[in-house]
């Protein structure tokens, strides 16, 4: 199929879960518009997708900043661009028990992983829907099924993704866009490492961890299906299933034992 001016928007595309659904986009022939702080890293990362044949562009944008969001969409906009996917990748966490952890950071998480998320999105229908297409892929997680001890503010988060994706994909039901959440577990990224959780015992066993690779083909994969969500990986799936038939209570203290130091008893 011929995906040439087809532009797929990623953003927190130089790392992680976010370059390998880049990667996968350009393998399969869309054109991308790759967004992340860095500019020296989306430049190379923009030079090696150029290998597949499509056209890479890359802009340096700082999302803990709301107008950041709205300038993204004006620059597209003044070049004529019109995304026909969009996939809001780029999110962060604050590890540390709530009553610790820095406020500004978290509402800075906040301001990454929701605003500048409805932001996006709001501008990508407000374009689309004239269009009667388009595709959305939002970054959830299986933290968002389960209150998170020692994670609390990036559980909330991922929690209103989830369900306000889930809101949002039936409102647009009839109008040609689809909406698909990617729900994954821990993954082998620098996550943990920008949230400052490498000594949670939930890394005690990294080789568990499943790779960004597989969770990029799920997500990719449902998108291109139409589907409302995916659970990456079995595991992940059988957690779930095991919280849902929990209290809430009992699902936080489960977790709370998962995520909690590794040298606390």
């Amino acid at each position: 199929m011929n995906r040439k001016n087809q532009y797929a928007l990623i953003t927190g595309a130089t790392s992680g879960i976010g370059y390998e659904l880049a990667k996968l986009f350009a393998i399969n022939g869309y054109d991308l518009v790759i967004v992340a702080r860095n500019h020296e890293k989306l430049q190379a990362i923009a030079d090696e997708f150029k290998q597949y044949g499509v056209h890479v562009i890359f802009i340096s944008k700082n999302l803990f900043l709301e107008e950041e969001a709205y300038s993204l969409y004006a620059e597209l906009k003044l070049n004529g661009i019109s995304p026909a996917i969009l996939v809001n990748n780029a999110g962060q966490g604050a590890y540390g028990k709530f009553c610790d952890t820095d406020i500004h950071k978290e509402i800075d998480i906040i301001k990454l992983n929701i605003i500048s998320v409805l932001i996006l999105t709001k501008l990508f229908l407000k374009d689309r829907l004239p269009q009667e297409s388009g595709k959305i892929l939002n970054l959830a997680s299986t933290a968002g099924k389960v209150p998170g001890p020692w994670h609390s503010v990036y559980h909330g988060t991922k929690s209103f993704i989830l369900s306000w994706s889930e809101a949002i994909r039936e409102e647009l039901k009839d109008t040609g866009i689809t909406v698909t959440a990617l729900l994954p577990g821990p993954t082998d990224t620098d996550f943990f490492n920008k949230a400052e959780m490498n000594d949670s015992k939930i890394l005690e066993d990294k080789d568990s961890l499943a790779s960004s690779g597989e969770v990029a083909l799920d997500g990719y994969n449902a998108l291109m299906n139409g589907d409302d969500k995916v659970i990456s990986g079995l595991k992940n799936k059988l957690t779930v299933a095991m919280s849902n038939m929990s209290t809430d209570s009992m699902a936080a203290h489960r977790m709370a034992e998962m995520q909690k130091p590794a040298n606390e008893k």
